[in-house]
């Protein structure tokens, strides 16, 4: 037995979609799998955690989730292709309320709870570096790269470099990759 499901095992996981050529771990874990879109070429490694909510998690070509990266909330999460997540990195499409006017916890009736949920864009070859968080509402601009240790609670502009706690802009990065890309699509 290999490292990664099979193909014909992930046709009977029961995903939303899953592409051709698509490699993920037998260690990872999904909920909500039947909102869960995965497309061809991606890969999703060992101790991931997609949980999607009412929104969905929606994966394009060429993604790869690093270890133990999450992947949560009841916003829509989409990665579109060719962006990726560095190790220990997590993206919440959702948040609860911590001021106290309400619980926040799962195991409690949902009536007691507010949760702020919004969608989670990370465009085209937007890159995520390990051990940082991505929160609701945001959306990574084509090319677009967060430096390892970074927050983010606001939109990323396409080709700008972010790093920091909260994170601020760094420098651009080069477009070289949309010739790179263009080869692979040949």
């Amino acid at each position: 037995m290999t490292s990664f499901y099979t193909d014909k095992e992930l046709n009977e996981i029961g995903f939303k979609f899953i592409g051709k050529n698509t490699q993920i771990s037998r260690n990872a874990k999904f909920y909500g799998v039947s909102r869960i879109s995965i497309g061809d070429y991606s890969r999703i490694d060992d101790f991931c955690v997609l949980s999607a909510g009412k929104g969905g998690i929606d994966i394009g070509k060429y993604v790869h989730l690093a270890v133990f990266v999450s992947l949560q909330g009841n916003g829509n999460i989409t990665m579109q292709d060719f962006s990726g997540i560095s190790s220990k990195s997590s993206i919440y499409s959702s948040n609860g309320d911590y001021l106290g006017s309400h619980l926040s916890n799962p195991n409690v009736p949902q009536e007691y709870q507010y949760d702020i949920s919004a969608p989670v864009i990370l465009k085209k070859h937007a890159l995520v570096g390990c051990s940082s968080i991505i929160m609701q509402g945001v959306t990574m601009g084509k090319g677009s790269v967060v430096g390892v240790f970074s927050f983010i609670k606001d939109d990323c502009e396409p080709f700008w470099i972010y790093v920091g706690n909260p994170a601020k802009k760094l420098k651009q990065r080069s477009k070289k990759i949309l010739d790179i890309e263009k080869k692979i699509n040949r």
